[in-house]
């Protein structure tokens, strides 16, 4: 019996893990075009604003699952709403790897972000109400973590199908078929084992308990928390249930432009997290790179590098964000990227143009390298992990669900945007393009310094003071 607490943080840890595959999968599908970019271009002669609105498709999908895959998972279970994200991520990466042309491929993108969006958010919601309430920081963290995993294993896999062609990315793959077509199909294989774990692991105390089966919440939270406090956490899960009601936007008005101050604090993290340009880079990179001179090699290896650097500063965000706190390392990130945004922005606008693009000959090429991974970095460490967590925990307990759902919709979008308008406006500059993303950074910055709290430490309920409504008191009883 005494190993006990290490069997059942170990199962937690297990389970956490299985569902952060989605977040595996959130990263992969999205950027698994990043290498396909230049191929499509050419196999269907797309002009750049249509190549940016068939790459950002799936970012629209995505609003609508990480809309409705709340709701849902209510109805039908938390597992259940996995292995459909699962079978859909399957559906629309065959559909992308078969697409005859751009419409239809721009009808799986957006079949493929639904999936990516439902996975955003059930995958996280799982992992909180499976986990200790010990450990659910550090598991929840591994949501993020998949999510970098899953970008870099996309630029990888990438780069080995173009390396193994005849021709790259537009040539030939040794079983058949265009080797873009094959880094589409690639995302099958993850897909297939997230929904194959996904049959094996159990479904959500909350949901059991709300579903009124509390023997099967009762076994689940055994096997995490062991036996000690299971019957005191479902009474707790009880209580939550009670209290929940459905998401209401009114809840959130305020005087301020319609909505209460906190609330806009959360959509401008959202909206600046994204307008930096953070996206471009991996969703466009290998494109880009060889817009500036790089071979289609360098571009993709370049690529990679970059993912390996957002890996390896996403770990030093969760060693520090519990110690440092969340304000000064969102300072520390807006101030990185102005800087290492502002040297590509000057690279770019000053390299000579040959054929249409800026070429990066001489110095310029090294220091553009070090200044994107640079950027990367900033970002990785302090905005990417960052702004997730200050969502999750700046809304009082009655908002959050209301403030969440608008928040994660206004990130979606100004994702969307940034991918939506960047070949356009890179084809007309680089540099402007660039200097769009430099100017956002010092706007991120100067808006941490005027208006952003500092979250760590303190309770739910003290985070937005008198700026979110309270609770309805409960009537009292007459007589």
């Amino acid at each position: 019996m005494t190993d006990r607490p290490s069997h059942s943080t170990a199962t937690a840890v297990l389970l956490a893990g299985a569902a952060a595959l989605g977040g595996f999968l959130f990263g992969y599908d999205s950027s698994v075009i990043n290498g396909t970019v230049d191929a499509l271009k050419e196999q269907f002669d797309l002009s750049g604003f249509v190549v940016g609105f068939v790459v950002s498709a799936a970012l629209l999908g995505c609003a609508v699952g990480a809309w409705f895959a709340g709701p849902v998972s209510d109805r039908i279970g938390r597992v259940r709403v996995m292995l459909a994200a699962a079978l859909l991520f399957v559906v629309s990466s065959l559909g992308s790897a078969l697409a005859f042309n751009p419409v239809d491929l721009t009808f799986w993108r957006l079949a493929g972000g639904v999936a990516i969006g439902a996975a955003s958010v059930i995958a996280p919601a799982y992992i909180a109400e499976i986990a200790p309430a010990e450990l659910r920081g550090r598991l929840g963290s591994l949501q993020q973590m998949a999510i970098v995993l899953g970008i870099f294993a996309a630029l990888v896999v990438d780069y080995v199908i173009a390396q193994v062609s005849d021709g790259g990315a537009t040539g030939t793959f040794p079983w058949g078929g265009s080797a873009w077509r094959w880094m589409f199909a690639s995302a099958t294989v993850p897909a297939v084992v997230w929904g194959f774990i996904a049959t094996s692991i159990p479904e959500s105390p909350r949901y059991l308990v709300k579903k009124h089966d509390l023997p099967g919440a009762r076994k689940v939270l055994a096997r995490v928390l062991g036996h000690g406090d299971v019957d005191a956490k479902i009474g707790e899960i009880s209580r939550s249930i009670a209290a929940d009601r459905p998401v209401r936007l009114h809840d959130l008005r305020g005087s301020r432009l319609g909505l209460l101050p906190i609330v806009w604090i959360g959509i401008l993290l959202s909206v600046f997290q994204q307008f930096v340009g953070i996206n471009v880079i991996f969703y466009y990179s290998s494109s880009l790179w060889q817009a500036v001179g790089f071979s289609e090699d360098n571009a993709m290896l370049t690529s990679v590098i970059n993912s390996m650097v957002n890996v390896v500063f996403t770990l030093v965000a969760i060693a520090l964000i519990d110690r440092v706190g969340r304000r000064p390392l969102l300072l520390v990130g807006a101030a990185g990227m102005a800087i290492s945004l502002g040297t590509l922005t000057v690279c770019f606008a000053t390299a000579p143009v040959v054929d249409g693009d800026p070429q990066l000959g001489g110095a310029a090429g090294p220091i553009a390298l070090v200044a994107a991974n640079a950027f990367v970095a900033s970002f990785a460490a302090t905005w990417g992990p960052v702004v997730w967590v200050m969502l999750g925990e700046m809304f009082t307990n009655f908002i959050r669900a209301s403030a969440l759902a608008v928040a994660a919709a206004a990130q979606w979008l100004a994702n969307w945007v940034i991918t939506t308008t960047f070949p356009g406006i890179s084809g007309f500059s680089l540099g402007l393009a660039y200097g769009i993303y430099t100017l956002f950074s010092v706007l991120a910055l100067l808006f941490v310094i005027r208006a952003v709290p500092e979250t760590k430490g303190r309770e739910l309920e003290d985070m937005d003071g008198l700026t979110a409504p309270k609770a309805p008191a409960r009537p009292k009883p007459i007589g």
